[in-house]
């Protein structure tokens, strides 16, 4: 399985990667722009990512922008229901508005805050039915 982690911060990226590289082959980026762009090449290489842990607030394209544009991405290509992207919006804010918009508005499947404890993550990835 693949996980794409989209974090600004270095250390925030290198602690999500160290608890999911046990159960996926984990790519990283910086921004959404460039998890927009990862989200497309894997599609186009018939290799597309299970899981996105995607950051709310970041430069260049932040996470619900991105969030927006990736599932306008998987409409366009057809995906059907229940085969999307698992998109779990990690975010520092505690502010239950931009939580909402993210889940309800954009289509996030769910959301952390930080700092996210590995509990909490496999929790949600046995929600997922990638962990048993």
């Amino acid at each position: 399985m693949k996980c794409l982690i989209v974090e600004d911060d270095y250390i925030s990226r290198r602690i999500l990667k160290e608890m999911l590289k046990s159960y996926f082959d984990c790519d990283t980026a910086v921004n959404g722009e460039e998890a927009v762009l990862a989200f497309k090449l894997g599609h186009e290489s018939k290799s597309p990512y299970d899981l996105i842990c995607l950051d709310i607030m970041m430069p260049v394209l932040d996470g619900r922008e991105a969030l927006k544009q990736i599932r306008t991405l998987e409409r366009s290509m057809e995906i059907p229901p229940g085969l999307e992207a698992k998109i779990i919006m990690t975010t520092a804010l505690g502010d239950p508005k931009t939580v909402i918009n993210s889940l309800y508005e954009g289509g996030a499947t769910s959301y952390l805050v930080k700092p996210v404890s590995k509990q909490k993550m496999l929790r949600e990835l046995r929600s997922f039915g990638f962990v048993i």
